[in-house]
């Protein structure tokens, strides 16, 4: 009997390689992983043939334009890749009858909140990449019935480039550090995301179908400067944080101030469990040293 096809495409991406990592303990179904050489997503065409040529029974979507400053002048391409793209491939999919699961951000809400997000709060993106995300949302959810979206935030992972990787880069140089202190959020580590995702595919399997949007982050609330502080302590860095206002490190695209996100649904609906996100941090940082 032949095994269930997988398709991942950003390979390159955090989210994307901790999914290939995880692949070989999964043995049950078939992955391919593709990168932008693979699958050119700004190409509707090619993701339809793409789709059909493989026929996967699961689509994840981990490719995405997440550059979040550059999106306020490359409006065109953050559209075609973050909305256009992920309703071709929600509807590639929805034509084979295949799961599409696709990743969001935090980024959808103004940042007004002043408790955790729940899944039916109304969106309001406060930069353009955010608004690229909250349509791609829609297209997927107009196209597919079948769709998972997962709204995630601050992710990182021991690949790639983010921000505990830059943090222990400047903090080996630097002795003191100015981090944004007044932005509200729940940090993710890619690596465990991915096992979320593997572990929703396996409730998809046994007939534990739940569709629609979904919020995941590592537990706890911290801000920025905070997050620096416990890298710096995990890692054993000596270098200082001084926590500074979002006026005082000016972005092109503004960030939204409290991103915190209900994550009980994602609990309930697949049993998913969160750790803390300082024992994420720790295991991510290990693998780094190692």
């Amino acid at each position: 009997m032949s095994k269930l096809l997988i398709l991942v495409t950003g390979k390159q991406g955090q989210l994307g390689w901790e999914l290939t990592q995880l692949a070989d303990g999964h043995q049950q179904f078939d992955f391919v992983f593709l990168d932008r050489t693979d699958l050119d997503l700004s190409d509707s065409q090619s993701i339809q043939k793409c789709i059909e040529q493989y026929r996967p029974a699961y689509f994840i979507n981990c490719a995405a334009y997440t550059a979040v400053d550059k999106a306020e002048t490359e409006q065109p391409l953050a559209y075609q890749v973050n909305a256009v793209a992920t309703g071709v491939m929600a509807n590639a999919c929805s034509k084979l009858g295949a799961t599409f699961i696709t990743i969001s951000t935090d980024y959808v809400f103004n940042g007004k909140g002043v408790k955790p997000y729940a899944t039916e709060d109304a969106t309001e993106p406060v930069n353009y990449y955010g608004y690229t995300k909250q349509v791609g949302e829609q297209l997927a959810l107009a196209n597919n019935p079948a769709t998972i979206i997962i709204r995630t935030s601050w992710v990182y992972s021991s690949h790639g480039n983010n921000f505990v990787k830059t943090m222990m880069r400047l903090m080996k140089e630097r002795d003191t550090l100015n981090v944004v202190a007044d932005q509200v959020g729940s940090p993710t580590y890619a690596r465990d995301l991915a096992t979320a995702i593997l572990q929703i595919i396996n409730q998809l399997e046994k007939g534990n179908k739940h569709y629609g949007i979904f919020h995941y982050s590592n537990a706890g609330v911290t801000n920025w400067s905070d997050f620096a502080r416990e890298i710096a302590q995990q890692a054993s860095l000596s270098c200082m944080v001084n926590g500074i206002t979002t006026t005082e490190y000016p972005t092109p695209a503004k960030r939204p101030a409290y991103s915190v996100m209900d994550t009980s649904k994602i609990s309930t609906a697949y049993g998913i469990v969160m750790r803390d996100w300082k024992e994420a941090l720790q295991e991510c940082i290990l693998q780094l040293k190692s």
